[in-house]
């Protein structure tokens, strides 16, 4: 990535060179190398450098245009203004988009190191000792089908004619682990897990294949289940991933387009049991890759979203802020539309549950572990979701897996049926959560 200074200073006297008053420049790179293995040997070995530079200028009638390139030398950075210069003219006439109002703010002085990329060989013999380690937990394990080591480089920047500049750096290390078994006259069963950190040499790789092995070997003996209403435990990542697939609540610019379980006047009403708190965190200290602004400038922060049970906030860019008489929040993604997306979610207990549960003493209990099929299975604008999943039927200290089954509801119902949200919190690539606890689920089995 260019010298964040100098390219401020060359787009600018470009600009003045067109005559372009007002623009603004956001870009990122990410240089990666990933690699998969098959029964001990590379199945896939992947290295990219990718870069993406979005320019946009705004004319003297204050429509907007807009335009991407890969190239930010001066040729290509002039070539680009005025591209989208011309773009502005057919611009939109409503609702068009502006500065943050805090893109100059502050942001955290956070250092900023790139840990540099390990050497393709080593990434291939640590996943290929994974892959090897978890085939010998246990006779049934036949293959790893589904497993990657990743690094990545990231760099971003954003700057504009107002004197904004923005500039951070982030590297980090990623694996996953899928086994399968083979019994005969059984059904395959799977399961999974992925770890994150800062470098190769800080990643739980032993954490990831302990877990993927024990869910896995959990998996063999399975039963059919009863259809019925069961008391549910949602794992951290099978909520999130609810969660996730519900986003629109929270989404400032879906509601604007009435795309959403949310209207503007639903703020400060109860939307869950009081139980439950909820926020987006892109600062979170669990959270490896961290973002310090969105890509119109704005610095990230802690949102709540729900607080006890009640909806305290939207997801904001600079334009659904100023629509709805707020301030953004730094979640804007900036592209040929501005978009909204969540950062970081941070899900913790609310108001102190009267009574609290625990898996150890459960009875005919159900914990979901894994929500699959939520590309289909979720209508996001009628609340209602059914999914099949795996996890266990849970009697005391007895766990017995689930041969195949799903769950359905409406999820702004389960929200208010949360009785328990335990204490203790486990990081998921989605966020931080612990186990919630919800008191009657439909449960369709065999």
């Amino acid at each position: 990535m260019s010298n964040i200074d100098q390219l401020a200073t060359n787009a600018e006297a470009i600009a003045n060179k067109l005559g372009i008053h007002k623009f603004d420049i956001y870009g990122s790179t990410v240089d990666e190398t990933s690699v998969q293995v098959d029964q001990g040997e590379p199945k896939q070995v992947k290295a990219s450098n990718r870069s993406s530079v979005t320019v946009r200028v705004w004319n003297d009638a204050h429509s907007m245009g807009i335009t991407s390139t890969s190239d930010i030398d001066p040729t290509g950075l002039e070539l680009a203004l005025q591209t989208a210069h011309e773009a502005s003219f057919f611009g939109v006439k409503e609702h068009v988009p502006d500065f943050s109002p805090e893109a100059t703010a502050p942001i955290p002085d956070e250092p900023q190191e790139k840990i540099g990329l390990a050497p393709v060989s080593e990434l291939l013999q640590h996943l290929v000792g994974a892959e090897k380690q978890l085939m010998e937990a246990h006779p049934a394990i036949k293959g790893v089908p589904y497993n990657g080591l990743a690094q990545r480089d990231t760099g971003r920047f954003y700057l504009n004619s107002q004197g904004a500049t923005r500039n951070e750096t982030r590297s980090y290390t990623s694996i996953y682990l899928y086994s399968k078994t083979e019994e005969e006259g059984k059904k395959p069963r799977s399961a999974g897990a992925y770890r994150i950190s800062r470098s190769l040499e800080q990643l739980d790789i032993q954490g990831c294949l302990q877990e993927t092995a024990e869910k896995t070997i959990s998996h063999l003996n399975y039963q059919k289940i009863k259809s019925g209403k069961y008391r549910v435990v949602f794992s951290a990542e099978a909520f999130l991933s609810l969660l996730g697939a519900f986003s629109n609540l929270f989404n400032a610019q879906s509601i604007l387009d009435k795309q959403s379980l949310s209207t503007p006047d639903s703020l400060g009403t109860e939307i869950a049991s009081p139980l439950l708190s909820f926020c987006d965190d892109a600062l979170h200290s669990a959270n490896i890759a961290a973002t310090l602004f969105d890509g119109e400038g704005t610095p990230t922060r802690r949102v709540p979203l729900i607080d006890n049970g009640v909806l305290s906030g939207f997801l904001h860019s600079a334009g659904t802020a100023k629509r709805m008489n707020a301030q953004p929040t730094g979640h804007a993604n900036i592209g040929a539309k501005v978009t909204v997306s969540p950062h970081f979610y941070y899900v913790f207990p609310g108001v102190a549950a009267a009574q609290q549960y625990s898996l150890e003493t459960a009875e005919n209990v159900i914990l979901i572990d894994d929500l699959q099929a939520l590309h289909a299975g979720v209508k996001a604008l009628q609340g209602s979701f059914s999914l099949p999943f795996d996890g266990w039927l849970v009697n005391g200290e007895q766990r017995t897996s689930i041969e195949s089954a799903t769950v359905a509801g409406d999820f702004l119902e389960l929200l208010k049926s949360i009785i328990f949200v335990e204490p203790e919190a486990e990081l998921t690539p989605a966020g931080v959560c612990p186990r919630v606890w919800v008191d009657s689920l439909s449960i369709t089995g065999e």
